[in-house]
């Protein structure tokens, strides 16, 4: 037993990962700089590159370093495994049906345009034509790992980016196949690609079967015990599962977090998932880039500076102008055009992927593989940079008042906050406007902003689940916040991070149903109302009186029903008071 207890490199290992993120973040959240290049700095530092080549003549620094890269590898594939497991979390099956057109439209004119772009500068530069090709399809991958932590997923630059990286996911299997299929000799024992599709598509399909099935049970059972540990164990269960079970039909393993993700998105256990799972995506994520810095060789860069600076400087240059401009196309303004090309502008974790299997069909030679993955090891270690150039240079972009119209002015002293102007959120500002009551909105969309502003309503532009715009907003001033999107996950973490900060605050939000009220009752909304409850009621009493049925009997149901509901809401939502369902009417 002492012998196993033993100190082994694996625990050496496991003490420069902890103590590099016990450091790490906090030292960088001090001077308020992401934590990102902090772990990449770690990996730089005790890498075979860093203090790990010096180790044969000290000794001692074996305990500081790691000493063997790829024994971390599968932790840092976790991690990104985790992080789209979350992404997941935040959307719904509504959500990403919604945006179909911009993970098939947008997402596939970025990553075959950006492509092709590439390859026919590689061409003119000699390359040959499959070998630019295959070049310029990984060169065009960006980084879910590293761009959607920084993005998020809602607001006008997170949906453009998540559309795009969700298609570059989706492609990443045939981009493969199609390299293979480019090789001077192909590959024995290679699966086809229609193999791969079947198979794919039966394990994705038995994955929603058991999501809508088994799934809601499985996570009761494991409340029930009331212990978080079997709970952790639950979800984790899911989500390595469903990873190993489209790995194994020849998808990607990240394809099926995501859709592990999905389906949870969809039980009521949700938000109690994402919380119990997200300090182990932070961590898991933190090995990642701390293997992005250990690809970094230092003496290898400063003895190629100039070839390698102008290859990162020509990836960046040509996926931000392509990126750019096919948001424009897409309708987007200009500052949010700007911010979301030179963010996706580096290359991704996928690109060291599909350049290995370039050099190993044969399409490019070892060396001009090596150079190109360490211009993608440099180009993720500056990504958090070009993020604060592109946001500083949106900032400029529409503090000149080039894509938001005019400057806003704000109401003075106490006013309500309204978040998302869309129809709801328009028409009760109307409303508080007929009654002299002053408000101030904030939506993430530019063209609605822009049409408000033109007609001097007091709209701000911003991503509403950001920190800096909650704080932005003043709360202190506020008699009041009305959330309006019709986004549940997102309405659920805003109320959740606005009761916090404001525990007296009154926060009526719109809810999609009586469930929905229920969740947003528990995490502490003043007032949820259904949107959907309110008008089926309506309905039903003008369809049961045109039908003959006796006003009498069918106002007493219509009360009967909504009693019901508010039951139901009040035993979900652990209400120790009824909720109000609806506004008296003069008449009641």
């Amino acid at each position: 037993m002492a012998a196993q207890l033993a100190p082994t490199s694996a625990l050496s290992d496991a003490l420069v990962i902890l103590g590099a993120a016990g450091i790490v973040i906090p030292a960088f959240a001090r001077f308020r700089i992401t934590p990102i290049i902090g772990f990449i700095v770690v990996g730089l530092l005790v890498g075979p590159y860093g203090l790990g080549s010096l180790v044969k003549n000290v000794p001692w620094l074996q305990y500081v370093t790691i000493s063997n890269p790829h024994a971390i590898e599968p932790f840092a594939e976790f991690g990104i495994i985790l992080l789209l497991f979350e992404i997941g979390l935040e959307l719904s099956f509504n959500r990403l049906w919604a945006m179909r057109r911009l993970v098939f439209g947008l997402g596939a004119m970025e990553l075959f345009g950006s492509a092709l772009f590439v390859a026919l500068v590689l061409m003119g530069m000699g390359q040959h034509v499959n070998g630019a090709m295959g070049m310029g399809l990984a060169l065009a991958l960006s980084s879910t790992a590293l761009v959607l932590p920084i993005s998020g997923t809602h607001g006008p630059v997170g949906r453009a980016a998540l559309a795009m990286l969700l298609f570059e996911d989706i492609a990443l299997v045939p981009i493969i196949f199609l390299l293979g299929a480019l090789a001077p000799v192909a590959a024995e024992g290679a699966p086809s690609l229609v193999d791969i599709l079947w198979k794919g598509a039966l394990v994705i399909a038995a994955l929603l079967v058991f999501g809508r099935v088994g799934l809601p049970r499985l996570f009761a059972q494991a409340a029930k015990t009331k212990s978080p540990e079997l709970f952790l164990a639950a979800s984790l269960l899911v989500v390595i599962a469903a990873s190993l079970a489209t790995g194994a039909a020849g998808l990607s393993p990240i394809m099926g977090a995501l859709l592990a993700g999905l389906l949870i998105a969809e039980t009521e256990y949700h938000t109690e998932v994402e919380a119990i799972t997200k300090p182990f995506k932070g961590l898991a994520l933190g090995v990642f880039l701390i293997t992005v810095g250990m690809g970094i060789d230092l003496r290898v860069v400063a003895a190629n500076f100039g070839p390698l600076a102008l290859g990162v400087l020509g990836v960046v240059v040509a996926k931000a102008l392509i990126t750019g401009l096919l948001l424009r196309l897409w309708g987007q303004g200009r500052a949010i055009a700007l911010e979301t090309g030179i963010l996706m502008a580096s290359p991704s974790e996928t690109t060291l992927i599909v350049l290995g299997t370039a050099a190993q069909a044969q399409l490019i030679q070892p060396a001009t593989a090596q150079f190109w993955q360490i211009v993608t090891a440099i180009g993720l270690t500056i990504t958090p940079l070009l993020a604060h150039l592109g946001r500083v240079s949106a900032g400029r972009l529409r503090n000149r008042g080039e894509d938001m119209g005019e400057s806003v002015e704000e109401p003075e002293g106490q006013r309500t906050i309204i978040l998302g102007f869309g129809r709801v959120g328009r028409l009760i500002g109307e409303m508080l406007a007929e009654h002299d009551r002053p408000y101030l909105a904030i939506d993430s969309e530019p063209a609605v902003v822009r049409g408000a502003r033109a007609s001097g309503l007091p709209v701000l532009f911003g991503n509403i689940d950001s920190a800096a715009v909650i704080d932005r907003l003043n709360l202190e001033q506020a008699s009041a916040v009305i959330v309006t999107m019709d986004e549940p996950v997102l309405s659920l973490r805003i109320v959740r991070k606005l009761r916090a900060l404001a525990p007296d605050l009154p926060i009526i939000v719109r809810a999609r149903d009586p469930h929905h009220a229920a969740q947003l009752y528990r995490v502490g909304a003043s007032h949820a109302v259904p949107e959907t409850l309110e008008s089926s009621l309506q309905l039903s009493e003008a369809v049961l009186v045109d039908l003959g049925v006796a006003m009498g009997p069918v106002i007493a149901s219509i009360h009967e029903k909504r009693d019901q509901f508010r039951q139901q809401i009040m035993a979900e939502g652990e209400l120790t008071v009824p909720p109000r369902l609806k506004v008296t009417r003069l008449r009641d």
